[in-house]
């Protein structure tokens, strides 16, 4: 069912529904944005995200779609626009595809994988996003990672995706401009795995600059604050504690340990 337009303006944020991307859609629901949620599969919405979204009113509809098939990418913006009325005003390509390849070089399987939903998806989002932009233009928000700077040896497939959506970021903020802003978010460590302990997280956050690590809070301000930077495009805003000034030679789930 198609919803009457509503005067907010529309967000659709690519893996909201649970995690970071659950905390930058709640955010953007809470500073007036219609949010439309995404997930690439099976799952339900994270109760706090729907909590936060019914408290303020903003509208909101989830729209399942698998990220490494074309198809489904292609189908994707049509139908947020459809549903809620109104073009997308704000596109946050925050899915990610992470396989732990360690130290060893990936193989082309892991890379077209990786290449497919870090890199592909995302430009292909933000040029259907430009295409159905209404008269007060359009905004995109990649979602990085800090290691695109000083890359680790591990997960070289996951980074290597990541540095092409970083160079794709400037890119398409020339190639889109003026009618449509890019800009990207690099966030350190910030919402730990079940593969960290307490104590790992806190002997990692003094390794920081800063001296600590980024709250989910932090990403999502940096997003919204980059929505509303409306003379501000093709920059990378580093949200990390400062990890991208220091070489790390592994992943942060192999530092701090016992």
């Amino acid at each position: 069912m198609t919803l009457p337009a509503d005067p907010r303006p529309l967000a659709l944020v690519t893996g909201s529904c649970r995690r970071l991307g659950a905390h930058i859609a709640a955010r953007l629901g809470e500073s007036g944005y219609a949010v439309a949620l995404h997930a690439s599969g099976e799952g339900s919405v994270d109760a706090e995200l729907l909590a936060r979204l019914d408290a303020t009113g903003a509208p909101h509809h989830r729209f399942d779609a698998d990220l490494s098939n074309p198809g489904a990418v292609e189908a994707l913006v049509p139908a947020v626009a459809a549903h809620f009325g109104v073009p997308v005003a704000l596109l946050v390509n925050n899915a990610s595809c992470f396989r732990a390849d360690d130290a060893a070089i990936p193989g082309a399987p892991s890379l077209v994988r990786h290449f497919a939903v870090n890199a592909a998806a995302p430009f292909a989002l933000a040029a259907a996003v430009a295409a159905q932009a209404g008269e007060d233009g359009a905004c995109v928000v990649n979602i990085l990672d800090q290691r695109i700077v000083q890359p680790p040896a591990d997960q070289l497939a996951y980074t290597v995706s990541k540095q092409a959506l970083a160079e794709i970021t400037r890119t398409l903020a020339f190639a889109l401009a003026p009618n449509v802003r890019v800009n990207g978010v690099a966030p350190g460590l910030t919402i730990p795995t079940s593969d960290y302990s307490a104590e790992q997280v806190a002997r990692i956050a003094e390794l920081m600059p800063l001296g600590r690590l980024p709250a989910p809070e932090d990403i999502a301000d940096a997003v919204l604050f980059l929505a509303r930077a409306r003379a501000t495009t093709g920059q990378l805003l580093f949200v990390d504690g400062g990890a991208n000034l220091r070489r790390f030679e592994r992943d942060f789930v192999h530092l701090g340990r016992d």
